[in-house]
């Protein structure tokens, strides 16, 4: 396994629940965390919460691109070179296509697709002019296996793990590593705004899924976890 102390690390997300779970472990394994969040109260209670500095907390909507090109900028700013990003903000509407609408459609998209393109877009120049790094993405199971309800998510966690898979084929010739988490349910958030009957007290909980994450984020530069699958005992869709 290899430390993190010191590693400049950015957590995209930080005010979800796997986010604000995963920044107290990177946190207390001596890494110089930077994070990002839509909500300003949530992520200041994460902060508080780390005694992460303000100057290091930033308010952002991945959706926007200048937003999330001024925060990267702040970030390399302050740090130089980021050694570790993780994508854990997303949306998630779970709807039939007879209510789905187009706005929903494309809000899906814009947030877990198209705003994961504006992060990679910024965060790589870098890590290409050192030849290293780590970026995490969470696609979920989702990303790789269909669900009634699901249109709109899968196809921007579809287009997520191909974005990344052709990335990857990019920059074979450094030392940046891609890492893509298929989670399957974890009781966070996400349900809340979800209609649909799901068993939240057997799904994994917050703090396992970001332990996961965190397992990551230590791997050698000398090899490289492609994908790793995690899911509820008694539901496994892969």
């Amino acid at each position: 396994m290899e430390t993190l102390k010191g590693k400049n690390v950015l957590v995209v997300g930080a005010s979800g629940g796997i986010g604000g779970k995963l920044t107290k472990l990177l946190n207390g394994s001596g890494a110089n965390m930077y994070i990002t969040g839509r909500s300003a109260e949530k992520l200041a209670v994460v902060a508080q919460e780390n005694s992460i500095g303000y100057d290091r907390l930033f308010v952002m909507d991945i959706a926007n691109e200048a937003a999330v090109n001024e925060t990267v900028a702040a970030v390399q700013a302050a740090c130089g070179t980021i050694d570790i990003v993780v994508n854990s903000a997303g949306i998630g509407i779970i709807k039939p296509m007879d209510t789905l609408s187009t706005a929903d459609f494309l809000a899906t998209l814009n947030t877990n697709l198209i705003g994961s393109f504006y992060l990679v877009k910024a965060i790589l120049p870098k890590m290409k002019e050192v030849k290293k790094g780590l970026i995490i993405n969470i696609p979920g199971v989702l990303g790789k296996v269909p669900m009634a309800g699901a249109a709109a998510y899968s196809a921007s966690k579809y287009g997520l793990v191909g974005m990344m898979q052709s990335i990857r084929e990019e920059i074979k010739r450094t030392d940046i590593r891609i890492t893509n988490l298929f989670l399957g349910g974890v009781d966070s958030p996400f349900w809340d705004t979800i209609d649909l009957r799901v068993q939240r007290d057997k799904m994994v909980v917050a703090e396992e899924a970001a332990k996961a994450i965190w397992f990551l984020c230590q791997q050698p530069v000398s090899g490289v976890v492609s994908e790793m699958v995690l899911q509820p005992f008694n539901h496994q869709a892969i």
